[in-house]
């Protein structure tokens, strides 16, 4: 019995964290959208401009309360 509790309950925790961390890794993997292409030529240092696709997708114009 590993930490003082029985094999299922054990399994139950393992299954569940592990579960946990993959949603959690595929959720922030779908918000940043990573660039995955390899160019064929590397950019120069300072040459690469990185930005969130996801986030700039659903930016929209900030709307001020007139009060």
């Amino acid at each position: 019995m590993p930490a003082g509790v029985s094999w299922t309950t054990y399994l139950k925790m393992v299954t569940a964290s592990l579960l946990a961390m993959f949603a959690g890794a595929q959720v922030v993997h779908r918000y940043y959208r990573p660039d995955l292409t390899i160019p064929d030529i590397p950019p120069k240092p300072g040459e690469l401009k990185t930005e969130l696709l996801g986030l700039k997708e659903t930016q929209h114009k900030p709307q001020v309360s007139q009060q």
